[in-house]
């Protein structure tokens, strides 16, 4: 499925052979002639995509809808095209997280490797937002006491002492672990220790160990 490259950019004639040149090269365009076009009509997420964008814009710059598109949770990733290349530019573009910063005019061959290189980490990080809103879809079915043990068997904490932690004997301790593990949908003890890791549950200083 091709991807879909949203331009945002102020000057007609760049949009139109910009445009024209990505849809020969297999992609779907949209076209936007500011910032805050773009905002008024958010692209969707379903589909694999990208945002080429100009850095100076009447009203918001690229910069400026770099920031806002943070700020929304947007995981689109950007590749500046500009007339004005400066380097502290450059590089407050690259330490937001654009992927790639280009000069007008840009040949086509670095054009489409950045786009491709864009496309390629989008997948890559929806995939991870999938998994992760699965690891929180899971969390959420775990009963309150579930929960504490989860809290514990992650922090490294034996059968033994989470019974003694809470009030209760090892083999309920048993039985709500092996919930914990099925409704989390995890086979080991590492699985689930990462899946704490990737909801920033544990502290870096915990020692695992027990």
């Amino acid at each position: 499925m091709p991807g879909i490259v949203h331009v945002v950019d102020d000057d007609t004639s760049f949009r139109t052979a910009i445009e024209r040149r990505l849809k020969q090269a297999g992609y779907e365009v949209e076209t936007y002639s500011s910032a805050q076009h773009l905002l008024d009509r958010p692209p969707g997420v379903e589909r694999p995509g990208c945002i080429l964008l100009d850095v100076k814009m009447p009203g918001l710059s690229g910069l400026e809808l770099q920031d806002r598109l943070s700020q929304l949770g947007s995981i689109l990733p950007i590749v500046f095209v500009t007339g004005y290349s400066d380097i502290p530019t450059t590089v407050r573009a690259i330490k937001a997280g654009a992927e790639d910063f280009l000069t007008k005019p840009a040949s086509s061959e670095r054009l489409i490797g950045a786009i491709e290189r864009a496309l390629a980490r989008y997948e890559a990080q929806r995939s991870q937002r999938s998994k992760l809103d699965s690891i929180v879809f899971h969390l959420a079915t775990l009963t309150p006491r579930e929960r504490q043990v989860f809290d514990l068997i992650v922090r490294g904490k034996i059968n033994k002492q989470i019974a003694a932690e809470l009030g209760t004997t090892e083999r309920t301790v048993k039985a709500h672990r092996h919930e914990v593990m099925e409704k989390m949908r995890v086979h080991s003890l590492a699985e689930l220790v990462s899946s704490a890791e990737r909801l920033g549950l544990l502290d870096r200083s915990v020692n695992l160990g027990g």
